[in-house]
């Protein structure tokens, strides 16, 4: 089979149509647009108590993203990291169960765990030896003869609600909160179940800091500053201001035609342009609140966009995988040059940019910023994150 053709699945036939629309775009030199132009005030990137807001109604309630089933392969793997300013401990326990906790002691507060991926039988906290299992149960108390009297069953990790589906780890960062991600990300799971994402091989990771996250994330989201901003990088392999939005409620699959898209796609039967995702049409797949997926033959990159540590700032992850692990040095050494290619990309084009946006937004040159009918898809972004912030009032956004 062509390398650049996906396996028959069920989102083929949906696929299929919107490469016709992309073919259309790029045949008619023009793109999905909506009837209007929108605003979204400057101060919803610089301001600290809504930032504040959007941490607590979207972050601390929402069922996060926060690892693939390829970082913790087995029985005994974990993942340790801060996401919104909440330190998490990820781990898989010897059934295969994955589980998730605040990687707080219930002693002294300390972490249990280093913040990375690893492998373990249990955990033990640096400052006085506390031991936990997988499960985040506390199995030991050092010295416990001098300690005193102690219920071992109620000084376990701080459970987080978490469920695994469809090779993604999904995690609420608040204790006891609901969990339903499939009616929260609905049909996104099936696209990536038929992805069959869960067979993935984790390949690296990548990071940075950048401009307040929906600076960040805004430019996931179109194709409109290709041709100015990656004269080099992207725009020789992909069209600028063309893209095709769908939307699943408030979850985006962006469709982007390729330079070559007529060539490509102009050498197959129309019936079999599904099959044909990365070879003249490709995805970004936007999970929101703050996670876009580029799944190509050769990588595949998970980028988390989190908040913080203060309103300006972001913190983000890139994540790589692939359907198999290096093939030999040499496939080993390109893996790492793509991943290195796209850390170069984002910080010395889109982030960098993204800081002088900061900056500028902080001066107080603009009271808004102000989204085409090009850019449906920032406004459908911002729109959703008006609509959690301002508690889930009225009818949720549709594209």
């Amino acid at each position: 089979m062509d390398d650049h053709v996906l396996p028959s699945r069920d989102t083929t036939p949906a696929i299929g149509r919107v490469a016709e629309r992309l073919f259309d775009y790029a045949r008619d030199r023009t793109t999905f647009q909506t009837d209007r132009i929108s605003t979204v005030p400057a101060a919803h990137y610089t301001d600290a108590q809504r930032w504040q807001r959007e941490m607590e109604t979207i972050f601390h309630r929402l069922p996060l993203l926060l690892a693939l089933t390829a970082e913790l392969p087995a029985p005994g793997s974990y993942k340790a990291m801060d996401a919104a300013g909440k330190p998490v401990l990820i781990t898989r326990d010897r059934s295969g169960q994955v589980h998730a906790h605040l990687n707080v002691c219930a002693h002294r507060g300390a972490p249990v765990a280093e913040d990375g991926l690893g492998t373990a039988s249990r955990f033990i906290c640096p400052y006085h030896a506390w031991v936990y299992g997988l499960d985040g149960g506390l199995v030991a108390v050092a010295q416990a003869s001098t300690f005193g009297p102690l219920d071992r069953a109620t000084r376990g990790l701080t459970r987080l609600p978490c469920v695994e589906r469809a090779g993604m780890i999904f995690v609420v960062l608040t204790p006891g909160a609901p969990i339903d991600v499939d009616a929260y990300y609905g049909a996104m799971l099936a696209d990536f179940e038929a992805l069959d994402f869960a067979a993935y091989t984790y390949l690296g990771a990548r990071a940075l800091d950048g401009a307040n996250w929906k600076i960040a994330f805004d430019g996931n989201l179109e194709g409109y500053h290709f041709s100015k901003l990656h004269p080099q990088t992207i725009h020789p392999r992909t069209l600028s201001n063309l893209t095709h939005y769908e939307a699943f409620g408030p979850h985006m699959r962006i469709g982007f035609a390729q330079t070559a898209i007529a060539e490509k796609l102009g050498a197959v039967p129309r019936k079999d342009w599904g099959r044909h995702e990365n070879n003249g049409f490709d995805f970004v797949r936007i999970l929101f609140p703050n996670v876009s997926v580029f799944v190509a033959p050769e990588i595949v990159q998970v980028m988390q966009t989190f908040p913080g540590p203060t309103p300006d700032r972001n913190r983000t992850r890139m994540i790589y995988a692939r359907r198999d692990g290096p093939r030999d040095d040499a496939d080993a050494a390109q893996i790492k040059q793509m991943m290195d290619f796209f850390l170069q990309v984002l910080t010395t084009e889109d982030y960098r940019v993204g800081l002088q946006i900061q900056k500028g937004l902080a001066s107080g040159a603009l009271e808004s910023i102000v989204l085409g009918r090009n850019e449906r898809g920032n406004q459908f972004f911002h729109e959703c994150v008006d609509w959690y912030v301002g508690g889930c009032i009225g009818a949720q956004p549709v594209l």
